[in-house]
């Protein structure tokens, strides 16, 4: 090879290695519908968690209320002055206000009744698959059992015997979500289980909890990221239901759904407003979610991707 050669050869160049974690937020960025669904949640999230400081006022201070002002629609005039952007209810309360304090119980029973419920339904799923026998076929006869029967059915039966309360809420909905992550844990551990780098694990003589939680647990983590993100809009489009039929959180503590509720009996006379915008922005929230969720799945399944 001549010298000439040598200099007009291209540089060699290295090869960097993505890691399945930059893989997904790349093909997640990618995607502009799910990425729109992702930042629309989070500002949602993030106006939740603000809401004292930038909520007009506090909806459920009864010191701070005016009968007079009650019943107002969107874009009104307040009697004291002001304007109420999305209106008030039939005790003056400020609906954009109340909406913001509603979203903080909504996202807060949602995502704190699926964290609890993927720890409960990961650690269930991981001794089912790992210790097999008649431990794997009595975790599995109890999901079967909880998954025959309709959601709202058990969570009226709990509520029934537990009563109302934001507390009580995420019981029965933790009650109702630990079984679907213990099936998905179960079947990807089932795979992993007989690999071999599990058999090696067992044949250096690793104790039981670190070849569960420190191997084979990390390899059965991807498919429950797209489960949990469904349960959460699941979990809060649940606990709204409740509410909305009377046996989720109590008057005190309104969430979107007890927020639907209360405007409901004013549809027919014109004052929509009451129930319109909190079912909006609920809807608006379970939708973001769904789209992260969709797009998640597509991701971490390589079928959908071909």
């Amino acid at each position: 090879m001549t010298e000439a050669t040598l200099a007009t050869a291209p540089a060699h160049k290295e090869v960097s290695v993505e890691t399945p974690a930059q893989r997904l937020v790349r093909k997640f960025v990618a995607n502009r519908i799910a990425l729109g669904g992702l930042a629309v949640f989070l500002a949602i999230a993030l106006a939740a968690v603000l809401a004292p400081l930038i909520a007009p006022q506090n909806p459920y201070d009864l010191a701070g209320l005016d009968i007079m002002d009650g019943a107002i629609p969107p874009g009104g005039e307040a009697f004291s002055g002001g304007t109420y952007v999305l209106g008030t209810d039939e005790q003056g309360r400020d609906m954009l206000s109340a909406i913001l304090y509603g979203l903080r119980i909504s996202i807060g029973v949602g995502v704190g009744s699926t964290v609890i419920a993927l720890a409960i339904g990961l650690a269930m799923g991981l001794f089912a698959a790992y210790s097999g026998g008649w431990r794997d076929a009595l975790v599995m006869r109890l999901v079967d059992l909880q998954l025959g029967f309709p959601p709202i059915l058990i969570a009226l039966i709990l509520l029934a015997i537990l009563g109302r309360g934001v507390d009580k809420v995420m019981i029965a909905l933790v009650a109702l979500q630990w079984a679907y992550y213990a099936r998905t844990v179960r079947g990807n551990a089932l795979v992993e289980r007989r690999k071999e780098y599990i058999e090696a694990a067992r044949c250096l003589g690793l104790p039981y909890a670190r070849i569960v939680f420190g191997h084979l647990m990390p390899n059965c983590l991807p498919p429950l990221i797209v489960v949990a993100t469904m349960q959460v809009a699941h979990a809060i489009a649940l606990e709204a239901t409740l509410s909305f039929l009377g046996v989720g959180v109590p008057v005190t503590e309104p969430s979107l759904g007890m927020l639907i509720a209360n405007g409901f009996d004013f549809m027919m006379s014109g004052r929509y407003w009451v129930s319109f915008f909190p079912g909006v922005t609920l809807l608006v929230t379970v939708v973001s979610i769904n789209l992260v969720g969709d797009h998640l799945r597509d991701i971490l399944n390589p079928r959908l991707q071909k």
